[in-house]
């Protein structure tokens, strides 16, 4: 199993617009394309408080490249994404990480 951590830094002011997007749109396409999340977080102390974090959970590389690009290049996504950001984007800086879990990991 492979864990995609993603951190997404939102333009100032713009955070409640990226979770209403992931509670409201993004996530029926995720179920849609089979991704699956592994859980999200905000910083409730800590210097980031524009940022979102969050897992999805890959069996593989390549699930991972063909349900990504297929979620990607829905055009479901991309009209709902240019839709809530009509006022301007909302992430400004997008970092991921791919991790696999170690042998002693409560999380495997």
């Amino acid at each position: 199993m492979l864990y995609e951590m993603r951190i997404y830094e939102c333009v100032p002011g713009r955070l409640p617009d990226l979770l209403k997007r992931f509670d409201t749109i993004t996530l029926k396409l995720w179920d849609k394309h089979g991704i699956r999340q592994a859980g999200f977080w905000t910083n409730v102390i800590g210097e980031a408080n524009q940022t979102l974090y969050y897992m999805v959970q890959w069996n593989s590389l390549a699930e991972r490249e063909q349900k990504w690009n297929a979620f990607q290049s829905d055009p479901d996504w991309i009209a709902a994404r240019a839709k809530t950001e009509e006022n301007g984007p909302i992430v400004a800086n997008i970092r991921n990480s791919i991790m696999a879990p170690t042998s002693f990991s409560a999380v495997k």
